[in-house]
Protein backbone atom coordinates (compact mmCIF):
# COMPACT_ATOMS: atom_id res chain seq x y z
CA UNK A 1 0.00 0.00 0.00
CA UNK A 2 0.94 3.58 -0.90
CA UNK A 3 2.43 5.85 2.30
CA UNK A 4 1.33 8.94 -0.01
CA UNK A 5 -0.51 9.60 -2.97
CA UNK A 6 0.59 9.13 -6.46
CA UNK A 7 -0.30 8.94 -9.96
CA UNK A 8 2.12 7.99 -13.49
CA UNK A 9 3.12 11.17 -13.51
CA UNK A 10 4.04 11.23 -9.67
CA UNK A 11 6.03 8.36 -10.40
CA UNK A 12 8.02 9.66 -13.35
CA UNK A 13 8.93 12.54 -11.74
CA UNK A 14 10.26 10.57 -8.57
CA UNK A 15 11.87 8.12 -10.62
CA UNK A 16 13.78 11.30 -13.05
CA UNK A 17 14.68 12.80 -9.60
CA UNK A 18 16.23 9.41 -8.08
CA UNK A 19 18.34 9.11 -11.03
CA UNK A 20 19.55 12.02 -11.49
CA UNK A 21 20.73 12.26 -7.87
CA UNK A 22 21.72 9.06 -7.48
CA UNK A 23 22.52 6.85 -10.62
CA UNK A 24 26.18 6.71 -10.10
CA UNK A 25 25.19 4.91 -6.20
CA UNK A 26 23.14 2.11 -7.78
CA UNK A 27 19.44 0.81 -7.08
CA UNK A 28 19.98 1.15 -3.80
CA UNK A 29 21.50 4.49 -3.48
CA UNK A 30 18.31 5.67 -5.75
CA UNK A 31 16.21 3.90 -3.55
CA UNK A 32 17.42 6.09 -0.33
CA UNK A 33 16.77 9.45 -2.63
CA UNK A 34 13.07 8.07 -2.81
CA UNK A 35 12.96 7.45 0.83
CA UNK A 36 14.33 11.40 1.03
CA UNK A 37 11.39 12.77 -1.35
CA UNK A 38 8.66 10.37 0.24
CA UNK A 39 10.02 11.51 3.80
CA UNK A 40 9.64 15.36 2.77
CA UNK A 41 6.14 14.97 1.98
CA UNK A 42 4.79 13.16 4.88
CA UNK A 43 6.65 15.16 7.27
CA UNK A 44 5.13 18.45 7.22
CA UNK A 45 7.64 19.97 9.79
CA UNK A 46 10.84 21.99 9.92
CA UNK A 47 11.90 22.66 5.83
CA UNK A 48 9.00 20.82 4.64
CA UNK A 49 5.84 22.36 6.19
CA UNK A 50 3.24 22.58 2.97
CA UNK A 51 4.77 20.06 0.80
CA UNK A 52 2.52 17.91 0.03
CA UNK A 53 2.78 16.74 -2.75
CA UNK A 54 5.52 15.13 -5.14
CA UNK A 55 5.94 18.51 -7.28
CA UNK A 56 5.88 20.04 -4.25
CA UNK A 57 8.78 18.37 -3.34
CA UNK A 58 10.92 18.02 -6.13
CA UNK A 59 10.92 21.78 -7.26
CA UNK A 60 11.00 23.58 -3.59
CA UNK A 61 13.02 26.37 -3.27
CA UNK A 62 14.62 26.73 -1.31
CA UNK A 63 15.84 23.63 0.03
CA UNK A 64 14.79 21.21 -2.74
CA UNK A 65 17.58 19.42 -5.12
CA UNK A 66 20.07 20.91 -7.71
CA UNK A 67 19.77 17.83 -10.29
CA UNK A 68 16.21 19.97 -11.12
CA UNK A 69 18.46 22.33 -12.82
CA UNK A 70 20.78 20.02 -14.55
CA UNK A 71 19.88 18.81 -18.19
CA UNK A 72 19.80 15.11 -17.37
CA UNK A 73 17.22 15.55 -14.65
CA UNK A 74 14.69 16.16 -17.93
CA UNK A 75 15.61 12.87 -18.95
CA UNK A 76 11.98 10.64 -19.80
CA UNK A 77 12.05 8.23 -16.68
CA UNK A 78 13.15 4.81 -17.69
CA UNK A 79 11.25 1.59 -16.35
CA UNK A 80 13.70 0.49 -14.07
CA UNK A 81 13.58 3.70 -12.39
CA UNK A 82 9.57 3.94 -12.30
CA UNK A 83 9.75 0.21 -10.16
CA UNK A 84 12.38 2.07 -7.54
CA UNK A 85 9.86 4.93 -7.06
CA UNK A 86 6.78 2.54 -6.99
CA UNK A 87 8.85 0.96 -4.06
CA UNK A 88 9.89 4.53 -2.63
CA UNK A 89 6.29 5.43 -2.36
CA UNK A 90 5.09 2.08 -1.40
CA UNK A 91 6.54 2.28 2.12
CA UNK A 92 10.30 0.57 1.46
CA UNK A 93 12.43 2.17 3.80
CA UNK A 94 16.10 1.72 3.61
CA UNK A 95 19.14 2.78 6.00
CA UNK A 96 20.45 4.74 6.87
CA UNK A 97 17.73 6.58 4.94
CA UNK A 98 14.84 5.40 6.22
CA UNK A 99 14.09 8.27 8.85
CA UNK A 100 16.40 10.93 6.42
CA UNK A 101 14.63 14.24 5.33
CA UNK A 102 18.47 15.55 3.84
CA UNK A 103 21.25 13.84 2.19
CA UNK A 104 24.35 15.62 0.50
CA UNK A 105 27.51 14.31 -0.79
CA UNK A 106 30.42 16.12 0.70
CA UNK A 107 34.13 16.27 -0.16
CA UNK A 108 35.33 14.01 2.65
CA UNK A 109 34.12 12.76 5.72
CA UNK A 110 30.29 13.11 6.83
CA UNK A 111 29.81 15.89 9.82
CA UNK A 112 28.18 14.72 12.58
CA UNK A 113 25.55 17.37 12.03
CA UNK A 114 24.10 19.07 9.04
CA UNK A 115 21.81 22.12 9.41
CA UNK A 116 21.89 21.56 12.72
CA UNK A 117 20.15 17.52 12.03
CA UNK A 118 22.09 14.03 12.92
CA UNK A 119 24.06 11.89 10.47
CA UNK A 120 22.76 8.45 10.66
CA UNK A 121 25.08 6.98 8.11
CA UNK A 122 26.47 7.10 4.46
CA UNK A 123 25.61 5.05 1.47
CA UNK A 124 28.87 5.81 -0.61
CA UNK A 125 29.40 9.05 -1.57
CA UNK A 126 26.16 10.44 0.59
CA UNK A 127 25.70 11.14 3.72
CA UNK A 128 22.19 11.09 5.61
CA UNK A 129 20.28 13.22 7.96
CA UNK A 130 17.17 12.60 9.94
CA UNK A 131 15.12 14.81 12.44
CA UNK A 132 14.29 13.82 16.21
CA UNK A 133 10.92 12.15 16.31
CA UNK A 134 10.12 14.98 18.26
CA UNK A 135 10.36 17.41 15.54
CA UNK A 136 8.96 15.40 13.00
CA UNK A 137 7.43 12.41 14.23
CA UNK A 138 5.29 11.81 11.10
CA UNK A 139 8.42 10.22 9.47
CA UNK A 140 9.20 8.02 12.37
Amino acid sequence: MAVIQANSSDIALLARLMRAEAEGEGELGMLMVGNVGVNRILSNCLDFKGIRTMSDMVYQSPGGYESVTKSYFYQPAREKDRRLARRAIGGERTHPAENSLWFFRPTGECPATWWDQTNVGRYKAHCFYAPTPQDCPRVF
